[in-house]
């Protein structure tokens, strides 16, 4: 093995896979076999942090750089003069491998352009992950980027090898997608999930009549959209998400602000960098989408097209909606408990399982860690009056941040730098 070579290469398409936010690999459960290498199970790999702060990591690389494709947003699109790689199947098997035995990593995110065609790429990934775990016995986690356009058996045979599979959307909005990548067809990033999902759902419905089916995909699909590049208002770029989550049961979406990289007039000129609270603010709707109870057109709508940047979503949907308010802690059911800002998903379950045995008083809320500087204006309990009485919207939202001062911005600031993490929830 030519390891000058192998480590140019790695160098060209490790860096080439930054751009792919999406590698988060909870909720897998592959079990180690046959004494084999590694294991998936437990609390999962991630290609960052976990819950208990727990940095791993996984080997995230491009099979190649080359492209047939020439879409605008791309850094590996087929005219930017780039310097191009391509690994060699077995390649990438001995790097994973090596990498594992050595600590480095924990699983392998194989994600590749395009080159020949969908099938043709789709095959060679497909080829990596049927090695890792038939001929070196690899029970780690693989995640496996989807090839747009590949066909429905070779989808079947990639989520017999890989725990998740995903296929990126890449635009919001078909109308972007036509001005920027007018080579590419939205039914081709349809087709490959819509194949995913009715895979999953079989193997479910066979795994009751039957002890022994293969895996497939256990830690489902999830794709990722470009934020920024062409325009999109965040209703538009929730709607999508939204409409993604509800007809292939999604995973996850991942929300990546558009990285200026050419001066193609029809895009963001250089410089205009997405800022990074605006992916903060799309994943904090995407969380309130998925675990609070809320409806996108709660949130984002015609009069409200985008999210505010100095104020959470939760708290920016009760402040229009003070009529809802104020929240009596020891009567409310779940769902308007989860609507109450400083009031998060693991506090509402607390009062919840406390409120059966009393009646709550701020005592008590503080012992359980509700966020009280926001809540207070939004409740009501056993042993305080409504603090949000008569008051505006306007008057609550400066007392709110007044409130947090200093602790908000640094509380916020942390957020950001935390961010790669993608484990932020709004409360």
């Amino acid at each position: 093995m030519d390891f000058n070579r192998i480590n140019e290469k790695l160098s060209i398409l490790a860096d080439a896979a930054k751009y792919d936010v999406s590698c988060s690999s909870s909720g897998s459960k592959r079990q180690n076999k046959n004494n084999g290498l590694g294991n998936s199970s437990g609390m999962g790999i991630c290609h960052s942090y976990t819950e208990d702060g727990r940095c791993v990591s996984l080997l995230k690389i491009l099979l190649t750089n080359h492209c047939i494709f020439d879409c605008a947003y791309c850094v590996t699109r087929k005219s930017n003069d780039i310097k191009r790689a391509a690994f060699k199947v077995q390649e990438v098997v001995d790097l994973t491998i090596n990498f594992y035995r050595r600590n480095y990593i924990e699983g392998l995110f194989l994600s590749s352009g395009i080159f020949k065609n969908a099938d043709y790429t789709m095959e060679r990934l497909i080829a990596v992950a049927k090695k890792l775990r038939e001929e070196e016995n690899f029970n780690g986690y693989i995640h496996l980027k989807s090839i747009p356009g590949a066909s429905d058996e070779l989808m079947r045979e990639a989520g017999l090898y890989a725990d998740r599979l995903s296929v990126n959307i890449e635009i919001p909005t078909e109308k972007g997608l036509k001005l920027l990548a007018p080579e590419k067809n939205r039914k081709d990033f349809i087709k490959p999930m819509e194949k995913v999902k009715n895979e999953i759902i079989q193997y479910k419905n066979e795994k009751k009549l039957l002890k022994k089916v293969p895996l497939y995909a256990p830690a489902g699909q999830s794709t990722q959209m470009i934020v920024g590049a062409s325009g999109e208002s965040d209703a538009e770029i929730m709607y999508t998400s939204a409409f993604f989550y509800k007809s292939f049961n999604l995973k996850r979406v991942y929300y990546s602000g558009y990285v200026p990289i050419s001066h193609d007039n029809r895009l963001p000129s250089i410089g205009t960098a997405v800022p990074l609270l605006r992916e903060n603010r799309l994943y904090q709707t995407d969380w309130l989408l998925r675990f609070y109870g809320f409806d996108v057109r709660e949130l984002l709508n015609t009069e409200y097209p985008n999210l505010e940047s100095d104020i959470d979503p939760k708290l920016s949907w009760a402040l229009r909606n003070l009529d809802q308010f104020p929240v009596d802690i020891n009567k409310a059911d779940m769902r308007m408990l989860l609507r109450v800002p400083g009031l998060g998903v693991k506090s509402v379950h607390k009062i919840i399982a406390a409120r059966r045995y009393r009646k709550l008083n701020w005592e008590n809320l503080k012992s359980i860690g509700t966020a009280l500087n926001r809540a207070k204006y939004f409740i009501t309990c056993d042993s305080r009056i409504f603090e949000g009485k008569d008051r505006t919207a306007a008057q609550l939202k400066g007392l709110i941040m007044n409130s947090s001062g200093s602790k908000f911005r640094k509380e916020l600031s942390t957020q950001l730098n935390l961010f790669d993490n993608q484990s932020l929830q709004p409360t």
